[in-house]
């Protein structure tokens, strides 16, 4: 079983790309990658779930004011990562992020399944992500007096026949992926700058509303609260990653992009860190809204006004987050089409606008169709899983290609190997074990569609098998 184990060199990988007729543009500066990141970052997590991880959900214990101290599992497991993957990143400056990584080190069996993962991690958050911002621009819509047809707003497991606030802007960021690179981190820049203003507004106007007495019990729930609400919240971070996907399309990979990674993560953690603490200190964790958390906070204490502002900045922070999550997918996509693992007709490239446009057509149409007819319950917990997943393997391939390729050139070194990725798969490991049952079982579903898949097409159509075996990629 040779071909399940089959890998593709750095310098293979490289090669490839250095032979492609058209190449996406290099276009973006350190700047545009790490506001991708905090676009990705700051967005449903922050606005929305922290209402459930501190308050808790059904058979879920809530963190309460211990939510301080689960954003800062969440953020040490992921910076752990995301070390990692500013190692890879600046050795293997292509598109595919994770997926690419564990093709060089672990093989084509592990990266199938990776990409796989992402697929499920970047898919599922962006119908959750679409679904929640239509919530936002209704309710925003409410407060000026326009009131949209309910059978147009809900999904039919709602009531309604199409949720299409939902549906249009995804079609609306499609188009805007389709034209230009480029473009797109132009207007998520611009959403970053508002959002963020937004949440600092949150914080400053907060602050001074704090009851210490509602920090008392600091973790009603034990460490179990905590825990749960870190596998909850861990939706908050995700994203970070999704500046690895554009690593073919900025200036300078090698430097810029650990640069977008590192940076964005540590930002979004203080400032998650910081809305956590004032949020349960305006609030008896007990009464937080679950809903519209951090609005209906600032509701409480008098603000009305500053409710409304809130609710904008929501509207504009999952803006760029789905602008990021539709990229990832999208780049994740092209990579493992231009491998041979799906179909090449995803890899193409436009000849003016420099996109994968076929990528970015077919992911649009599929999330803009689940995300107006389809409910999504376990939306979040199963993006979490698949990302937790991807980010352990991750993990795993840095002290593989630090034993098996030691003399390889590394711009970026993650500091403390082998203590970084061994924690680094721990942490996630440790998430995923708080994640419900129901989401574990529906990720080994997916991994098994995902290996029949990869069985029936990917494993006969591959490049590298085709290279180690011969016409037609099988091996004995």
């Amino acid at each position: 079983m040779r071909w399940a184990f089959r890998t593709k060199s750095i310098e293979q990988i490289l090669g490839d790309y250095e032979a492609q007729t058209h190449k996406l543009k290099r276009t973006l500066t350190a700047f545009d990658l790490t506001a991708l990141g905090i676009g990705a970052i700051i967005g449903t997590g922050v606005f929305v779930l922290v209402g459930t991880a501190a308050v808790g959900d059904g058979d879920r214990p809530g963190a309460g004011p211990g939510l301080i101290l689960s954003f800062i599992l969440s953020g040490t497991a992921c910076l752990l990562a995301a070390l990692c993957y500013a190692e890879f990143a600046s050795m293997i400056p292509v598109a595919g992020s994770a997926y690419t990584y564990s093709y060089a080190t672990l093989g084509e069996l592990f990266a199938w399944v990776t990409g796989w993962s992402l697929v499920l991690e970047y898919g599922i958050a962006c119908v959750a992500v679409s679904i929640g911002w239509s919530g936002y621009l209704v309710s925003l819509l409410e407060r000026i007096g326009v009131h949209l047809p309910a059978p147009l707003i809900n999904a039919p497991h709602e009531g309604g026949l199409v949720n299409l606030p939902a549906v249009l802007i995804v079609l609306a960021l499609t188009c805007l992926l389709v034209i230009g690179i480029k473009e797109s981190a132009r207007v998520t820049g611009v959403i970053v700058t508002i959002k963020i203003a937004v949440v600092l507004f949150f914080i400053a106007v907060g602050v001074f509303a704090v009851d210490p007495a509602n920090w008392s019990p600091f973790m009603p729930n034990g460490f179990a609260g905590v825990g749960a609400a870190a596998a909850i919240i861990f939706f908050a971070y995700i994203g970070f990653d999704a500046v690895s996907t554009t690593a073919e399309e900025a200036q300078n990979p090698q430097r810029d992009v650990p640069i977008g990674i590192i940076v964005s993560l540590v930002l979004c953690t203080l400032l998650y860190v910081a809305v956590a603490a004032v949020l349960t200190g305006i609030v008896p964790y007990g009464k937080i809204h679950v809903k519209a958390p951090v609005a209906e906070a600032l509701n409480a204490v008098g603000y009305r006004w500053g409710s409304a502002l809130v609710a904008v900045g929501a509207v504009a922070g999952i803006t760029s987050v789905l602008i990021v999550m539709l990229l990832g997918q999208i780049r994740v996509f092209y990579a493992m089409s231009r491998d041979g693992l799906l179909s090449p007709w995803l890899s193409a490239v436009h000849p003016r606008y420099g996109t994968p446009h076929r990528a970015t057509l077919v992911t649009g149409a599929t999330v803009a169709v689940l995300a107006g007819f389809v409910p999504i319950g376990v939306a979040a917990e199963l993006t979490n899983i698949g990302t937790l997943f991807a980010f352990t393997l991750v993990c795993g391939a840095v002290l593989v290609l630090r034993r098996t390729r030691p003399d390889l050139r590394r711009p970026f070194r993650a500091p403390f190997v082998p203590a970084v990725p061994i924690l680094g798969m721990l942490a996630c490991l440790g998430l995923i074990g708080y994640l419900p049952v129901i989401t574990k079982v529906g990720f080994v579903i997916w991994a098994a569609a995902g290996l029949i898949l990869y069985a029936s097409y990917g494993f006969r159509h591959s490049k590298v098998g085709k290279r180690a075996f011969g016409t037609g990629g099988a091996g004995s």
